[in-house]
């Protein structure tokens, strides 16, 4: 038996090793020539220190109080020359990735539809050259480069992990670089070269309910992490607030009522911002957020979407007095070639 590893490096970047039975995180990675930080490898020294998100694991006893104290292990803090994985497991790696001999996966596959949503939306669904490579935490990003050009852009996977077929939610721009290639260049067999996977923005253990907000394509990542949800079971309540700025860019409603159907926690609102509108929610996703999905604050937040709706959504919590347990968002910029990704303390 073995396991699948995140690594989360302070840079973003993220790479998957595979943990063999009864091995340990630093070894498992010099292995796969991943140099994690490490000074002694004896549980002396506290050099190999990080953050174990999710999973389970055992330490042992073999290190000092120095190296790891009590409240740090009880505080999931571990010692990666002493940590043996017993299922999969993220890790926060405070290190830059470059700091240990790694950088960000290249990743190729071809283009095997482009299809246009709406009038702002196209989905892209590319097959990557190996099925192994399409690891990536539910709600990370991917460079993607525009064929023609030394430009790339950045995309959140709308797809499930593990496939190897990968679907992009992709806004498409007047004039925008990969908007002029998909609607005008694209066809099936075209080779693409992608960087990643990227991006502090993904699901954490289910501990509590959930809230998702989606801002217009920024439901990509959801879809990825209710796929996630629905393979694994959740039986905390998760419920979405889906907006968009005009009616036609309500997409993939019918994937989400299957999510709905597939998993019985989870329900989902929408709302138009649009006054013309024949919606019968009219508004953003703040005027829309009932006290029932906040559950008086023991709740986390998940939020994609333009900048202006984050700052909008931070303001609502700080006039409502809302203090979500936690609150991972991330702003993207449709004209920037990247996403930015912040994960503030609550």
């Amino acid at each position: 038996m073995s396991y699948n590893i995140a690594l989360n490096f302070e840079d973003g970047i993220t790479r998957f090793i595979n943990c063999k039975e009864g091995e340990t995180v630093l070894d498992a990675a010099y292995r796969q020539k991943i140099n994690l930080p490490m000074d002694c490898s004896d549980g002396v020294c506290g050099t190999c220190k990080g953050l174990c998100e999710q999973g389970t694991y055992e330490l042992g006893d073999e290190y000092l109080e120095d190296a790891l104290s009590e409240e740090e292990a009880a505080d999931r803090m571990v010692l990666t020359c002493q940590m043996v994985p017993s299922s999969d497991c993220v890790i926060q790696v405070p290190v830059d990735s470059s700091l240990c001999k790694t950088q960000v996966a290249e990743i190729n596959g071809s283009v095997v539809t482009v299809e246009e949503l709406s009038d702002s939306s196209i989905e892209l669904a590319v097959d990557l050259d190996e099925a192994a490579q399409l690891a990536f935490l539910p709600g990370q990003y991917i460079n993607i480069e525009v064929p023609g050009s030394t430009d790339a852009r950045s995309y959140s996977f709308s797809s499930r992990a593990g496939q190897r077929r990968a679907s992009f939610l992709i806004r498409r721009l007047p004039n925008g670089l990969m908007t002029n290639y998909l609607t005008g260049a694209a066809k099936p067999g075209d080779r693409l070269t992608m960087t990643g996977p990227l991006g502090s923005f993904y699901l954490r253990e289910v501990k509590r309910p959930v809230l998702m907000l989606a801002g217009g394509t920024g439901l990509a990542p959801f879809l990825s992490m209710l796929a996630l949800l629905v393979e694994r079971g959740c039986d905390q309540p998760v419920h979405m607030i889906y907006g968009v700025t005009r009616d036609s860019d309500l997409v993939k409603r019918k994937e989400l009522d299957e999510y709905a159907t597939k998993l019985p926690s989870f329900s989902y609102t929408t709302c138009v911002a649009d006054e013309a509108s024949a919606h019968p929610r009219k508004g953003y996703v703040t005027h829309h957020m009932e006290a029932g999905v906040l559950h008086e604050g023991n709740v986390d937040v998940y939020l994609c979407g333009p900048p202006p709706m984050v700052d909008a959504v931070r303001h609502y919590f700080r006039e409502q007095g809302i203090s979500p347990t936690t609150f991972h968002y991330e702003k993207f910029a449709p004209t920037h070639p990247t996403h930015h990704h912040e994960e503030p303390s609550p």
